[in-house]
This record gives structure tokens, C-alpha cells and sequence, in this order.
């Protein structure tokens, strides 16, 4: 498809392509924002400000730490926290000292993390001291040599800090009790580390920058290799496509965004981070998006202008009774993406804000923004919107074919946001991959006559329980060694709350095994999004004559 129709639909003032030469790297693009903003306020958390030159300097100390542990250039440090400051101080730091980054989700089970960390090599991890017990599990199994050991408080300053340190160990029991004898405290890292000057390292656009992991019909977590010329072409897209509505700010008012999604998912790391870093803008850090009392607390003290989130959020925040306390009359951008936003959502959002909801679609694989709706949209679409600028989408049929003109396919996308492959996985990139460089979504889509995209079904089992990939197979596979399962097979069914939720259908070994049971054991082995909500014991599935399991037969049932 060369004719890209959808260009006539563009927001006056967004371009056909971007310039991805501008920055070879995004440690460029970070350190330019951190001379140009230096005064200003680049993240907010817990009522703490830190400036750009602040973090500037606190990522460079720590990047003379994580050089001083003797990791060699393109060594991979895993980073598993929440949002919390520490967090974009870690991932500057690691940048800019010339590693790769890996995102883990801190709600993993020791199982899903020793995987990661296996699988990527991580000779190094930032983790939040929260989740030490995980790691401890799992730790000696994995090639993980040097642990960063972070607190709450680390960067609050030493009261308040020692006070919200007291409250999550003590008060809210917050932190279980864990053994890392070789672990080093963040502060007395940058305490070592303090003096010592970063070595210039220099990082050319196709060197990895992240390793971000997702699931695949193998069931098997598979790192999408994102290089550097990945997410600084997909920051610009995002920057070009929000333009028409960011011009609205007023002169002089620093563009201010909200990060209630977490930052190891990529689409709050490219969205929020990346794209408020390349626009001098203040990041409000929100460490717990489902306090919604919390956040609204928190969102009332600012004048926001940028909100990106998931179907879930947009709807707990405008249902909550405290919505009204904040004033939503500076918000431009509304950026729903990671699930399918519901038109109901929609509705209440822009009726109660006036800001109506931009609907966007990416993937892991694409750095993540691929499509999205024109932020100058005041109505619910019901689509995915068009593609992004220097950005290509076709639909092809099962034989890998255009499909016709008006006919569904599967969405295959081609640009410089796509990633260059799966980490040290040539055969499964070779399956998503085409001879002309699009990556095959799994996702059925139609393309209407301006170029506007829907997604019509899924081309996969996958399940999208709150913008969060669940894959069947990596359920089942869990499940079915648990004793006294015979058999099981895992779907997704339509959820009010999450957009999906999982169905576990499962085929009794022993007649005494209990759906408490099957709970216990998922909560041990699966973070909490991978959970059933469902459960039912049956005495066979449906299968075809050759033994595969008909999943779809037990959608409806």
C-alpha cells in the first residue's frame, strides 16, 4: 500500500513523515532537554519536584556507579520498580553509561522473573526493596551479579524520606523480609559513586536501548529489541501528533502530564517519560493508578494537560465521586490506548471534561504508537485511528497476501518505530516479520475509505486484561503442572471493568481439587493481571478430531 490515504486527514499543521535523524540516540535527546529545561521541573513525586539539571546530574552519579561495577557496553540492567523517582533517574543513568535497559513489570512472580532475567542476561538490577523477596527466590539461578537495592523515600530528602520509609515498612508492612547480602543501598551507591565522572560513551541509533518484554503464541516471554532509533522516531511521532492540541497551552505554562500507567509498560515509558523529556514538560509520578482518591488528591494540586491511560482508569477516575475536585479545564490530551476504549467511557470522559479521548494502537514491537485518532477529535470513533507520520499499514489475508479492497486482515505495520527483532530469537522474528519489513500485528483489522483503521478481532488467543497482554498459552502451561490438573485450556471473556478478563476451564486429574486451590497456585506462580476470574471444572474440552483444543467453544459457554 503506497498511496497513504489517510494523510488528508491529518490535523493541519502534522506532518506526512518526521525527521528521525534529528537525534542519534536517546540519551541526545535526554541531554539536550536536560540543559535546555534545566530550571524547570521535570517529575513530581509525592509532593518532591526534581529539576531537569537535577536529574541531569543524579543520573550521570549513577551511571559512574553502574560503570564502576565493570559491565561492558551493551550489558544488560533490569530495572523492576514502580513509579517512583528512582526509576527515570535509573533509566537516564543506564543510557547514558551505554547499557541496555530492561523493563520488568515489579509484580512478577520469581518464576516470570527469572525467565527475564535469564532470557535478557541482566547482569544488573534497580529494584525497588518492595519486591526483594521475589528476586531472592529466583537470584541464584539467573546471571545477575550486582543488586541495587531502592526504598520509597531514597530521593524525598532525609526527613520526609526516612518518614515515608518508616510508614511502608512498619505501618503498611509493605516490604516482606528478604536475605540480598551482596545487595548495595541506592543511597550509599551514590554516595560511592559521588565525584567520579561518567564516561562519555557513544551510542549510535541502531545500538539497543530496550528490551522490552511481551508475551507470544508460544506462551514463551520474548524481548522486543527496541533500538535507540526505535523510540526516538516513535517520540517524535507522539510529539507530532499531540502538536495541534499542545499549541493550545498557554505561553509560558510548562506542559504538564500525568504517569498513572506504569513506566515498565511501554506505552507510559515512550508517552509519558520519553515524549515529556523531549518537550521540557513536568511529569506527576503516580505510584498506585487503582488509589483513586490518592490520584485525584494528587491531580487536583496541578494544572494537568496531558493524560494518557487505559479504558480501566478513564473510567474509575470519571465514576469516582472526588473527579470534580480537580479542574480539568487546562487538560488538551486524552490519550487511551493499551485496550480498546468503550464508547460508554468515551461519552461520560468528554462529557465531564471536555477533552474527548484520543484512541491510539501500538504494540510492544512498534515502540509502541502505530496508530492514532486526530487529537483534535471531540467524538468517540470506535476506531484505532490512522497511522502516525512515516508510518505504513496494510492488511493482509492468510496467505500473506492485500487483502481486498474493504476486506478484513490482519493489521501488518511498517515504519521506523518497529522494532529490529526478538532478543536472540530469529525464529519467532521471522513469524511476525514480512519480506518488506512490516510486522505482522495478530490483530484483524478493516480500513475504512479516509484510511481510518479498526480492529475487528484477534488473530491470536490473546487476552488484553487492562492494556495488558495475556497469553493462553503461558497460562495453560502454568496450570497444567499444578497436581491434580488433567488437562485445561485458559480464554478470555468480555469484562465491564478490564475489557477481558481470563476463563480457566479446567479437567479434574484429582476429584478433590478445589477452585481455592487452582487460586492459591496461579497467585503463587502469575502476577495478578494473569489471574482467572473465572473458573470451571468440566469433565472434557472441546477439541478437534486431531486434539486441538477448541477455544473458541468455550468463549460462549
Amino acid at each position: 500500500m503506497t498511496d497513504r490515504i489517510w494523510l488528508k486527514t491529518y490535523p493541519p499543521g502534522v506532518p506526512a513523515d518526521i525527521d528521525e535523524s534529528q537525534y542519534s540516540s536517546l540519551v541526545e535527546l535526554m541531554e539536550e532537554s536536560f540543559k535546555k529545561y534545566a530550571s524547570l521541573s521535570a517529575y513530581n513525586f509525592m509532593g518532591k519536584e526534581l529539576t531537569y539539571a537535577q536529574v541531569d546530574e543524579i543520573s550521570q552519579t549513577f551511571g559512574v556507579y553502574l560503570q564502576s561495577l565493570g559491565l561492558v557496553r551493551g550489558d544488560r540492567v533490569a530495572v523492576m520498580m514502580p513509579n517512583v523517582l528512582q526509576y527515570p533517574i535509573a533509566v537516564a543513568a543506564i543510557l547514558r553509561a551505554g547499557f541496555t535497559l530492561v523493563n520488568v513489570n515489579p509484580l512478577y512472580t520469581p518464576r516470570e522473573l527469572e525467565h527475564q532475567l535469564k532470557d535478557s542476561g541482566s547482569k544488573a538490577i534497580v529494584i525497588l526493596e518492595n519486591f526483594a523477596a521475589t528476586l531472592e527466590k529466583c537470584v541464584a539461578a539467573t546471571p545477575v551479579k550486582h543488586v541495587v537495592l531502592c526504598a520509597m523515600g531514597d530521593q524525598l530528602g532525609f526527613l520526609k524520606g526516612t518518614l515515608v520509609n518508616y510508614v511502608v515498612r512498619n505501618v503498611k508492612k509493605m516490604v516482606p523480609a528478604f536475605n540480598l547480602p551482596d545487595a548495595v543501598r541506592f543511597n550509599a551507591a551514590m554516595a560511592q559513586a559521588s565525584g567520579g565522572s561518567l564516561k562519555k560513551v557513544s551510542i549510535k541509533p541502531d545500538d539497543v536501548a530496550v528490551l522490552q518484554y511481551t508475551g507470544g503464541t508460544t506462551g514463551v516471554s520474548k524481548g522486543a529489541v527496541l533500538l535507540h532509533r526505535n523510540l526516538v522516531a516513535n517520540v517524535l511521532q507522539a510529539d507530532a501528533c499531540f502538536q495541534p492540541a499542545l499549541v493550545k497551552v498557554p505561553a509560558g505554562e510548562q506542559i504538564t502530564s500525568v504517569c498513572a500507567l506504569p513506566l515498565y509498560h511501554i506505552f507510559a515509558f515512550t508517552v509519558n517519560m520519553m515524549l515529556s523529556l523531549r518537550l521540557g514538560g513536568k511529569l506527576i509520578l503516580i505510584p498506585n493508578p487503582r488509589d483513586f482518591p490518592a490520584v485525584l488528591a494528587e491531580l487536583a494540586k496541578h494544572k494537568v494537560h496531558v493524560l494518557p491511560a487505559v479504558n480501566t482508569l478513564f473510567n474509575g477516575l470519571a465514576n469516582h465521586p472526588d473527579f470534580s475536585k480537580v479542574n480539568w479545564k487546562s487538560l488538551m490530551v486524552s490519550a487511551g490506548g493499551g485496550t480498546a476504549v468503550q464508547s460508554a467511557v468515551a461519552k461520560l470522559w468528554f462529557e465531564k471534561t471536555g477533552c474527548a479521548i484520543c484512541e491510539g494502537y501500538g504494540l510492544s514491537e512498534t515502540s509502541p504508537i502505530a496508530t492514532s485518532n486526530p487529537v483534535t477529535t471531540t467524538e468517540y470513533s470506535g476506531s484505532i485511528g490512522v497511522p502516525v507520520p512515516s508510518t505504513w499499514l496494510k492488511l493482509l489475508d492468510d496467505e500473506g497476501n492485500d487483502s481486498a479492497p474493504g476486506e478484513p486482515g490482519e493489521i501488518a505495520i511498517k515504519g521506523p518505530q518497529v522494532m529490529a527483532g526478538y532478543w536472540q530469537r530469529p525464529d519467532e522474528t521471522a513469524k511476525v516479520m514480512t519480506p518488506d519489513g512490516y510486522f505482522k500485528s495478530g490483530d484483524i483489522g478493516v480500513m475504512d475509505e479516509r484510511g481510518f483503521f479498526k480492529i475487528v478481532d484477534r488473530k491470536k488467543d490473546m487476552i488484553l486484561v487492562s492494556g495488558f497482554n495475556v497469553y493462553p498459552n503461558e497460562v495453560e502451561d502454568v496450570v497444567s503442572q499444578m497436581p491434580g490438573v488433567m488437562e485445561c485450556a485458559c480464554v478470555g471473556v468480555p469484562d465491564d471493568k478490564s475489557g477481558e478478563a481470563v476463563k480457566l476451564v479446567i479437567v479434574k486429574k484429582d476429584p478433590n481439587l478445589t477452585e481455592a486451590q487452582v487460586r492459591a497456585y496461579c497467585k503463587d506462580n502469575m502476577t495478578g493481571y494473569k489471574h482467572p476470574k473465572v473458573i470451571e471444572f468440566r469433565t472434557d474440552l472441546p477439541k478437534t478430531p486431531v486434539g486441538k483444543i477448541l477455544r473458541r467453544e468455550l468463549r460462549g459457554k
